[in-house]
């Protein structure tokens, strides 16, 4: 399902009797007690309507990363699942990082912990026995969801600044193909499930002066469907030369000479 993230700073202050945040990884095919299911489960459900528990189940049941976000009370306030995998769909084998569910809760919108904890951990995992081709396939049905892309990433597809090249355009294809199957359409560039979860309500409005933000209103035009659940399908170069500079900070890599 489609993440919701705030890279941006926001004007949300974090609760004063809670103000630190701390990310855990945790492998659900070996710790899957250590997995808050049920708070997991009612901070998708505030963000969403229309959430089905079994299909969360599901879903989840098939990732091999979680992070989880606790304050410093231990209470859960956000969660990002992953699954990554090998794809020889492109004609090739590379390795694909398919984002799950990612919900941070809006108080904590502002926290670059999540940032900071996915980039680290996804740096570590795919750097040692993976092919050498690394991406990151991402489904939005949020402008915040997508302005995650060019706020860290250099390289992704589709933007608003240029038409995405063949040999991009054949890759994402391709792998969405195998990983959406029907749900896919290829024309539009948008996966549309059986049960599609909408954003809540009052994630669906884009505040006044957003859409002058031109990546914010790329993905406005592109995937107009966002209000019923529609979702964006985004492929990203994952490497260390393709981070911006504030995605290198996340990293704790030096800026480039």
């Amino acid at each position: 399902m489609n993440p919701i993230f705030a890279p941006a700073p926001v004007h949300l202050a974090a609760p004063a009797a809670a103000v630190h945040l701390a990310a855990r990884i945790v492998r659900p095919r070996d710790h899957a007690r250590d997995l808050p299911t049920d708070p997991m489960f009612r901070l998708l459900s505030q963000h969403f309507v229309d959430v089905d528990r079994a299909t969360f189940d599901r879903d989840l049941a098939e990732k091999n990363i979680v992070i989880l976000l606790e304050d410093s009370d231990g209470i859960l306030r956000g969660f990002s699942t992953m699954l990554i995998y090998r794809s020889t769909a492109p004609g090739r084998e590379v390795a694909i990082v398919y984002s799950g569910d990612t919900i941070v809760e809006r108080a904590w919108w502002g926290s670059p912990v999540l940032a900071r904890a996915w980039i680290d951990t996804v740096r570590r995992v795919t750097r040692d026995d993976t092919p050498r081709e690394v991406y990151w396939l991402l489904l939005t049905s949020g402008f915040r969801t997508y302005r995650f892309l060019p706020t860290f990433f250099c390289t992704f597809h589709p933007r608003f600044d240029e038409a995405t090249p063949a040999l991009a355009r054949d890759l994402l294809n391709a792998i969405a193909r195998e990983r959406f199957g029907e749900s896919f359409d290829e024309q539009r560039g948008i996966v549309r499930f059986d049960r599609p979860y909408a954003l809540a309500p009052d994630l669906r409005d884009v505040p006044a002066g957003r859409t002058e933000d031109p990546h914010v209103q790329f993905f406005l035009d592109r995937n107009p469907g966002f209000v019923v659940g529609d979702e964006l399908v985004s492929l990203t170069p994952i490497d260390d030369g393709n981070l911006t500079a504030a995605g290198r900070r996340m990293a704790g890599l030096r800026r480039r000479e």
